[in-house]
């Protein structure tokens, strides 16, 4: 077996401790470690030494598993690794929430058993692409997005406007912050801060949330993930912002912005014990009551 291991290019202390249990357990059980170049570098001596000729800057078919070693944002950026490539990804969270990267690092060991004898399921993540015109070369290579993409204003306290149209059938212009379109993924992240629904992984839908709305009647919208939306700024200022999960770009207010659901899903691994319904309730508490 072959498994790529990736993670944030800073050094933490949990995130040490995560790797070295990891790789522990992974070479003694004769399994191929692969480390992404910058993610070696923050490295004790001891790993780098252990895997001093298994470093990778790109994926390719040849990897069974990518191991994302952090927190949600670093599976966000690990995506664009793995692209449209099919390799399923594990998360361990060294980081907070742990929604997406679910294996503490206690559970290293235990987990990564039952991965490596097959006791797991695959849940298939839809992503989102977009295009621009004019066309825009910061998006040519990473033009697709896990949980969301957002519009919102830029160097400015004033409101912007986003014209939105579905299907090219013209639905409202969102007098707001911004807005958020999200995948099922993203529904648990910004989406949800602004207000927007829970959607589960198998849901064939997106949704339109907008960002501190002035209209009262703009409200979160659930769309077939079939749908084409076109997105147009207007505002005080000539440049608005458009995030791709954590990736940020300036865009010119005469840009058209379409976003459609991408070719291609990710693979998460989804251990039996930690499924999406089980996550929802010990990471959101979903429906405590603490009076019962």
């Amino acid at each position: 077996m072959k498994i790529a291991v990736y993670g944030q290019n800073y050094i933490k202390d949990n995130t040490q401790e995560a790797v070295e249990k990891l790789l522990d357990f992974l070479l003694e059980k004769k399994v191929d470690v692969f480390f992404e170049s910058d993610f070696i570098k923050t490295q004790n001596s001891t790993i780098q030494e252990n895997t001093a000729s298994n470093v990778f800057k790109k994926l390719d078919n040849s990897f069974d598993l990518l191991i994302s070693v952090g927190g949600d944002g670093t599976i966000l950026r690990a995506i664009t690794l793995v692209r449209d490539l099919g390799i399923p990804i594990v998360g361990i969270n060294t980081g907070r929430l742990g929604f997406l990267a679910t294996i503490q690092t206690d559970e290293i060991e235990s987990a990564m058993n039952e991965i490596l004898k097959g006791d797991y399921k695959i849940s298939e993540r839809s992503l989102l692409s977009v295009s621009t015109e004019p066309k825009n070369d910061d998006i040519s290579e990473t033009h697709f997005a896990l949980n969301e993409i957002a519009i919102s204003r830029k160097n400015t306290t004033s409101m912007i406007t986003v014209e939105t149209h579905l299907n090219d059938e013209y639905l409202t212009s969102y007098w707001a912050d911004g807005l958020i379109l999200s995948t099922p993924t993203g529904s648990t992240g910004y989406s949800l801060s602004c207000g927007g629904p829970v959607i589960t992984p198998e849901a064939k839908n997106f949704a339109l949330t907008p960002i501190a709305p002035h209209n009262l009647s703009a409200r979160p919208l659930i769309i077939p993930d079939n749908t084409k939306v076109t997105l147009r700024v207007n505002g005080r200022e000539d440049q608005f912002l458009m995030s791709l999960d954590s990736r940020i770009i300036t865009l010119p207010n005469t840009t058209t912005v379409t976003v459609k659901k991408a070719k291609f899903v990710i693979k998460m691994v989804e251990l039996l014990d930690k499924a999406f319904l089980a996550t929802l309730r010990k990471k959101l508490l979903w429906g405590e009551d603490r009076r019962n």
